[in-house]
Order: C-alpha cells, then sequence, then structure tokens
C-alpha cells in the first residue's frame, strides 16, 4: 500500500485496504474556522446530541475575517466563542493563532499518521507532515462532532516524483503551479497527491506545505509527503503526543499508483497563473506587460517565516512603485513574532508596504484588501477566481513570495532575477 491507504487502513481498524473502497474511519482531529464553524454548529444542535464525541479532538480558529468587520461577524464569533466554553474545546481566537493552516501545525495538533479533517478546502496542507488530511463541509464537520467517524472512499493515488534544484527565487510555489498547470484544474480529482523524490527530501516544511496546500487546486482529495527528520525535528517541542514510529509510514516500494509524474526543477523558471483559473500557468518572464495595482504577501499557502524572508531580501533598500499598494500578512502570530524579531516588519514598512495581522485577509475576499473593477493584484495565494479578492470585474494572478515582491517594486509582474544586482 501506499502512504495514504495505511493511513486509512489503520484509521478503519483493516489490514489492507484498496482504491475505490468506502471505510468508516476514526477522526483524529477536526478543525472549523469563523466561516465554516457557525453553521457546524447549528447543523450539530439539530442531530440532538449533548456533548460533542471528544473535545480534545476539535479545534476552533479565528482567522477569516478578524478583527470583526462587522455585527454580522462580531455575532458569529460570539457563537463560537460560547460553544467552545460550553463544549470545552480549544478556540484560538484573535490575536492568539492566525491562519488555521499554520495554527494547526504550529500548535502541535498534526501528527504523522493520523486522519485530520477540517472544515475548509485547504486542509490538505497537513499532508506535509505525513498525515491524511482532507476538507469537509460544516453539516459533515457537525456529524463528526457527534460520532469521531467519518465515510471515506479510498482514493487512486498519484506520484509526483521531483528531481534537480531549484534556481535561486525560484520555490516550492513556482513547482506546484507548474504541476498544476500539467495536470489540469481537474487532473487529480478525488486522487491522492504523493509528493516524492530527492528533491522534496530536501525541501523545508513550509515548501512542503505550500506544495500539499494547493493539491486542492488540482481536484485532490489530498496531498502528502512521506514524514521524516524535517517533520520529526519541527513538530519537536510542539506536542507532548508520541510521535509514530516513521517507518511505517511510508508507502511500500511496489504500491501501485494511477500514475507516477517526473519533474526536474532544473530549469524551472518563476511561474504565474494568470486569471482566472489556476492551471492557467505561464513562466513570469513573459508576463512583463501586466501591470498591477496590488500586491499581497501571505496566505495559508505563504505566509510563512521563509516566505518573508525572501520577500524581505528583495524589498530590503528598494520602495515599492508608487501605485502598488502592497500588503504582508504574516500567516500567524508566531511568524509575526519571529518577523518582528528578525527585523522584516521594519523593512516592509521602510520599502512602503502595509503589514497586516495574522488573518486571511484578501484572500478570500473578506474585509482587507479588496480589489476595484479593473484593479489588478498578484497574490502569493491559492486562488485567483472571478471575484475571489472582491470585485467579479478584477483580476488575480498568482505567484511565489519572491515573483510578488519583485513585481511589487517594478508595478509590474515581474521575474524576480531581472532585479538581481539592482537596488533602486
Amino acid at each position: 500500500m501506499n502512504i495514504t491507504e495505511k493511513i486509512l487502513a489503520k484509521a478503519s481498524n483493516k489490514g489492507v485496504v484498496h482504491p475505490g473502497e468506502i471505510v468508516d474511519a476514526k477522526v483524529d482531529m477536526v478543525m472549523v474556522h469563523d466561516l465554516t464553524g457557525p453553521l457546524a454548529i447549528e447543523a450539530f444542535k439539530r442531530i440532538g446530541v449533548n456533548r460533542v464525541w471528544d473535545n480534545q479532538k476539535i479545534v476552533i480558529i479565528l482567522d477569516h475575517q478578524v478583527p470583526a468587520e462587522s455585527v454580522k461577524a462580531a455575532e458569529l464569533h460570539k457563537m463560537l466563542r460560547q460553544f467552545a466554553k460550553e463544549q470545552k474545546i480549544r478556540i484560538y481566537d484573535v490575536g492568539r493563532g492566525g491562519i488555521c493552516h499554520q495554527v494547526m501545525p504550529e500548535k502541535g495538533h498534526v501528527l504523522p499518521g493520523t486522519v485530520i479533517l477540517g472544515a475548509d478546502s485547504h486542509t490538505c496542507t497537513y499532508g506535509a507532515f505525513g498525515a491524511f488530511a482532507t476538507g469537509i463541509g460544516s453539516t459533515e464537520a457537525a456529524a463528526v462532532f457527534a460520532t469521531g467517524k467519518i465515510w471515506l472512499k479510498v482514493p487512486e493515488a498519484i506520484k509526483i516524483n521531483v528531481t534537480g534544484q531549484f534556481q535561486k527565487y525560484v520555490a516550492p510555489k513556482d513547482l506546484i503551479l507548474h504541476i498544476i498547470g500539467k495536470l489540469g484544474v481537474d487532473g487529480a480529482t478525488y486522487k491522492s497527491v504523493e509528493f516524492a523524490g530527492p528533491t522534496i527530501r530536501g525541501m523545508s516544511i513550509a515548501g512542503r506545505m505550500t506544495l500539499c496546500n494547493m493539491t486542492v487546486e488540482m481536484g485532490g482529495k489530498n496531498g502528502i509527503v512521506e514524514p521524516d527528520e524535517a517533520t520529526r525535528k519541527f513538530l519537536e517541542g510542539r506536542t507532548t503526543k508520541p510521535l509514530p514510529p516513521f517507518e511505517s509510514l511510508k508507502s511500500d516500494a511496489d504500491a501501485e499508483y494511477e500514475k507516477v509524474v517526473d519533474i526536474d526543477v532544473t530549469e524551472l523558471t518563476p511561474q504565474v497563473a494568470y486569471p482566472a483559473s489556476v492551471d492557467n500557468v505561464k513562466p513570469a518572464s513573459e508576463m512583463s506587460n501586466v501591470q498591477v495595482e496590488q500586491a499581497f504577501i501571505g496566505s495559508c499557502t505563504n505566509g510563512r517565516i521563509e516566505d518573508l524572508r525572501v520577500a524581505a531580501e528583495i524589498l530590503k533598500g528598494r520602495k515599492i512603485k508608487e501605485g502598488v499598494r502592497t500588503l504582508v500578512i504574516p500567516a500567524s502570530q508566531e511568524v509575526y513574532l519571529q518577523a518582528l524579531k528578525e527585523g522584516l516588519i521594519e523593512i516592509f514598512t521602510e520599502a512602503g508596504a502595509m503589514v497586516c495581522g495574522s488573518t486571511c485577509g484578501p484572500c478570500l475576499g473578506g474585509h482587507i484588501g479588496l480589489l476595484a473593477a479593473g484593479e489588478t493584484c498578484v497574490s502569493t495565494s491559492n486562488r485567483n477566481f472571478i471575484g475571489r479578492m472582491g470585485s467579479t470585474e478584477a483580476k488575480v494572478y498568482l505567484a511565489s513570495p519572491a515573483t510578488v515582491a519583485a513585481s511589487a517594486i517594478t508595478g509590474r509582474i515581474t521575474d524576480p532575477r531581472e532585479l538581481e544586482g539592482n537596488k533602486a
């Protein structure tokens, strides 16, 4: 079996599972946030049980519309706080956490070999730690609140075997955009996407999280990376739970895959996804005529400390072009504090960027950084659908932190390698 099949077999008390088989799996952790949580709570109350199945295995995180920008949002936040208090559930409130997909692993809620569900489509991010993680709907989350179980169909698997060394300013974000451009937005529908090969083994946890985060953008059920020493180092000190033996969390040598895709990143260049589809991918160097009014560095895809470091490296000593609004949003309070200690916040501010508190922000067109009709944003987020960041007549281009930072300086989509050695 492959790693995903092994996790689902264990969770459903089966020795072996096969693609297409329906399993009744025990859930190790479920997460809801301020947009999906209220619906889950309402549905849970209609089920008619008084207590959740295990209040130690449920997490509530406020991240999408924080601080509350309207009375309606404030009322929904109040509902979540009350439910968390009644059920004694862990809640990460405003200023205490950050974006859910960063907070979950930071606070030790993600472990290799576990089944993790979240009422958010980018829950697949946690596959970077060798967990089976996937998004579910709010009413489905309510059923898990009550039972601690879920029906799942064992997915077929696609293996992405990655080799080669990245060029400077080429990042995991460029790799996943390239993969989605190659496979298409429906190229992995209800498939497990396993990232493997020497390049993945040498990749940081943050980079693996970026890859798994965007698996859903090609239809994937889950993305996953075998846990290794990098996984162990990240999790040490973040959880009191014992880590499982990683030897059992590796795909067997004879595991079968629907297909294996080989990718060499040696010649890969900075990539950009054109609006309004994530698989509409071209090299950044071919887009230098695209003018931008806004640049966004953040989100659950690229708001981690290494993302902020590379953006600061490009912005240091330079000024953002007049007429370009640049927003920088660390993915969590932990990341924000680290950026503060390293002087990154100062670099962004001196360059002319606005640094915001840890929130999803403009990624979903929530309440920070919305676009007007006719405006264009280059963003490190994960979706560029019509109306995603505001007006249905606005355009969103997806890129890496390096490409977004370079574009903020020039006012047009820019291959970051153009700026090497050229301080404005």
